[in-house]
C-alpha cells in the first residue's frame, strides 16, 4: 500500500504550484491505507480528477462509494479518522448544537425545581398541609433528574453530543457512551416516578371503590414496567462495559437491540399515558356539574396530554437510534425529548397545585372572590379532602372557590362497602 501513496504524492507535487498541494497532499498523507484504497479506486471510477479537489468534494456518489468502502475494509477507528481528514481538506462545516442543548435541559430543569419547591414550601409552611404520596414522588423524581441536569451539561454535551463523531477523540467517544448508557436507565426510572405520582394524586381526588381498584392496578403496573426496563438496561450488554466500548470493535462482547428496547419502552409509556387519561375523564361523566364546570375539570386533567406528545415525538426520534453511524449528532433528538418529557411532565403534576396558589395570591386575576375569610382545601395523606374553614363558616358559599372546589365536587367522603356507583358520586354544583 507504501506504493500508491508515493506515486499519489509525486503527482501532486509535479503539479503547478497554483494547485492547492498543500491540503490535498497533506490529507493524502494522513489517509490510512485501507483508506487511500478506496479513494484510488473511487476515483478511477468517476468523472474526477486526481487533482480536482473541487470535484472530489463535490461529487455525491463518489463520497458516498469511499463511504461505503471505508466502512467495509477500515476499522471503525481509521473510519472515523478519514472521515474527519475528508472533511477538514474540503472544508465541510463544522456542526454543533451543543449550546443549545445545554440552553434547553438547563432552563427546564430550573423551572421544573422551581414549581416543586414552590408546591411543596406552599403546603409545608404556608397552608401547613400534610404531604401526600403524590407530593413525595413529585419530589424523588426531581431528586432524580438533578444528576440528569448535570450529566446533560458536563457529561453528554462536554462529550460530543449534539457534534459529529468523527470531529471527537476517541476517549471523548467512550466517555459519551459512558453518560449515555447512565441516562438511558435514569430516563426509564424517572419516566416511573413521573408517573406514579400523578396516579397517588388520582387517590386523593378520587375515592369510589372502583375507580380505586383500577388505578392501584395501573400503579403495579406502572411500577412493574419501570422495574423491568431499569433492570434490562443496565444488563443490556455483556458484559456492562461493552455498551461503551462497543463503537470501536475492538473488545469482544454482545448487546441486545437498543432499537426494540427504546421503542418499547416508548411505545408501552404512550398507551399507558393514554390509559391514566382515560381514568380522570370517565369519572367526570358520571358527576352532576355544568358544563362549564365539568369542562374546566377536564382541561385541568388534560394538562397532561402535552406530556404525551412529547413522548410520541421522542417515538419519532428513536428511528435512526440504534443503526447510526454518527451517534453523538443523531442521539441529540432523543437526548432533548427525553429531557424535555420529564422536566414537562414534573411541570404538569404541579400545575394543580399551582393553581391554588394563584388563586390564593391573586383573585382578582383569576376571576375568584376568595379573601381570608374562604376556605381552601387541605390535602391529607388520606385520599379524601377536610375543607377548613377561616373566619365565618358561611364566607365560602356563594362564590367561584377555584381548582380545590372543582376538585372537591369530585372528591366525597368515601364510601362504605355497601354503597352503590350511584350514592358514591352525588356531589353540589357551586354556581
Amino acid at each position: 500500500m507504501r506504493a500508491p501513496i508515493a506515486i499519489l504524492t509525486l503527482l501532486l507535487l509535479s503539479l503547478p504550484f497554483s494547485i492547492a498541494q498543500g491540503t490535498l497532499t497533506e490529507a493524502i498523507e494522513q489517509l490510512p491505507a485501507c483508506a487511500l484504497k478506496c479513494l484510488v479506486s473511487a476515483i478511477s471510477e468517476s468523472p474526477c480528477q486526481l487533482t480536482d479537489q473541487t470535484c472530489i468534494c463535490t461529487n455525491q456518489k463518489l463520497q458516498l462509494d469511499v463511504e461505503v468502502c471505508v466502512l467495509q475494509a477500515c476499522s471503525k477507528k481509521e473510519a472515523l479518522t478519514t472521515k474527519n481528514i475528508t472533511s477538514t481538506s474540503c472544508g465541510a462545516p463544522i456542526r454543533d448544537s451543543s449550546a443549545l442543548y445545554c440552553t434547553i435541559s438547563t432552563t427546564l430543569a430550573v423551572l421544573s425545581a422551581a414549581l416543586v419547591l414552590l408546591r411543596l414550601g406552599y403546603k409545608m409552611f404556608i397552608t401547613s398541609m400534610e404531604l401526600g404520596l403524590d407530593d413525595c414522588f413529585v419530589f424523588i423524581t426531581l431528586l432524580a433528574g438533578t444528576p440528569s441536569s448535570a450529566i446533560n451539561v458536563l457529561g453528554l454535551a462536554a462529550n460530543g453530543l449534539g457534534k459529529d463523531v468523527w470531529t471527537l477523540r476517541f476517549n471523548q467517544i467512550t466517555s459519551f457512551s459512558k453518560y449515555f448508557y447512565i441516562m438511558e436507565i435514569m430516563y426509564f426510572a424517572q419516566i416511573t416516578l413521573l408517573k406514579l405520582s400523578l396516579l397517588f394524586f388520582y387517590l386523593r381526588v378520587f375515592p369510589g371503590k372502583p375507580v380505586r381498584r383500577v388505578i392501584w392496578a395501573t400503579v403495579i403496573f406502572n411500577s412493574l414496567f419501570g422495574a423491568v426496563f431499569v433492570t434490562v438496561a443496565i444488563f443490556q450488554c455483556r458484559p456492562i462495559s461493552h455498551y461503551w466500548n462497543e463503537w470501536h470493535g475492538e473488545t469482544p462482547g454482545t448487546c441486545i437491540n437498543i432499537n426494540a428496547l427504546g421503542w418499547s419502552n416508548a411505545a408501552i409509556s404512550i398507551a399507558l399515558d393514554f390509559w391514566m387519561l382515560a381514568i380522570p375523564i370517565s369519572q367526570l361523566l358520571d358527576l352532576q356539574l355544568a358544563w362549564k364546570k365539568k369542562v374546566g375539570v377536564a382541561l385541568m386533567f388534560c394538562v397532561g396530554t402535552f406530556v404525551t406528545v412529547v413522548s410520541i415525538l421522542r417515538l419519532h426520534s428513536l428511528v435512526h437510534f440504534a443503526k447510526s453511524i454518527n451517534p453523538t449528532w443523531d442521539y441529540w433528538a432523543v437526548s432533548n425529548w427525553s429531557t424535555v418529557e420529564i422536566n414537562v411532565g414534573i411541570m404538569c403534576v404541579c400545575m394543580p397545585s399551582l393553581r391554588i396558589i394563584l388563586v390564593r395570591f391573586f383573585p382578582k386575576v383569576l376571576g375568584t372572590m376568595r379573601s381570608n375569610t374562604g376556605g381552601y382545601a387541605r390535602y391529607g395523606s388520606s385520599s379524601r379532602i377536610e375543607r377548613v374553614k377561616i373566619g365565618n363558616s358561611n364566607a365560602s358559599t356563594g362564590h367561584d372557590k377555584g381548582m380545590e372546589d372543582d376538585v372537591e365536587m369530585i372528591i366525597r367522603e368515601a364510601p362504605s362497602v355497601d354503597d352503590s356507583r350511584s350514592d358514591v358520586y352525588k356531589s353540589r354544583v357551586y354556581r
